[in-house]
Order: structure tokens, then sequence, then C-alpha cells
């Protein structure tokens, strides 16, 4: 055991960065699966919203969702957003409430 664990000292001597690389792969990974969730989920709510049924809860539940997906965007560090609005067509009415709450 103590070999590895040489092995791996001596790796992180010669190339520092080798001893986060696993740790910020898998970070990366996440955001992708975070970002891919919070997409599916405004996929679905405008999908929802869409069909005119229950048109109040849904659009409440877009607005939620696209805020998240836009959030989680920007902290990967995506600051535009306009493609994607075209892309997921999202609507004008969804994107006028976001951020606002409910009474």
């Amino acid at each position: 055991m103590s070999g590895l664990r040489d092995s791996l000292d001596l790796i992180r001597m010669v190339r520092p960065e080798a001893g986060t690389a696993a740790i910020d792969h898998e970070i990366q990974a996440e955001r992708a699966n975070s970002l891919s969730a919070a997409e599916r989920r405004v996929i679905k709510a405008i999908a929802g919203f869409k069909t005119g049924d229950d048109r109040e809860h849904w659009l409440a539940e877009a607005r939620e969702a696209v805020w998240g997906y836009f959030v989680q965007r920007e902290l990967i560090g995506f600051r535009r957003h306009t493609e994607v609005i075209a892309d997921l067509g999202i609507p004008g009415e969804v994107l006028n409430g976001l951020g606002a709450r409910p009474k």
C-alpha cells in the first residue's frame, strides 16, 4: 500500500495537477449531470404549459424550472441564454415572470 502512496506522491511532485485531475473530472461530470437534469425539467414544464391544461400551475412550474436552469448555466460560466431560449422554445410569458414568487 505504501508503494502506491509513494508513486502517487512522486507523480504529484512531477505533475502537481495530476493530484486533482480525478476530482476535477468528477466535478465537471456532476455539473453536466445537474445542467442536464435542469434542462429536462424545463422541457417538461414548457410542454405542460403549452398543452393549455392547468395553465397557471404549468406557468409557475415553467418559470421556476427556467430560473433554476439559468442559475445552473451561470454557475458553470454560461452568461448568455438567448440561444437556449430559442432552442427550447421558452415562451415570453414564462420569461417575463422569472424570479417572481407566487403568493
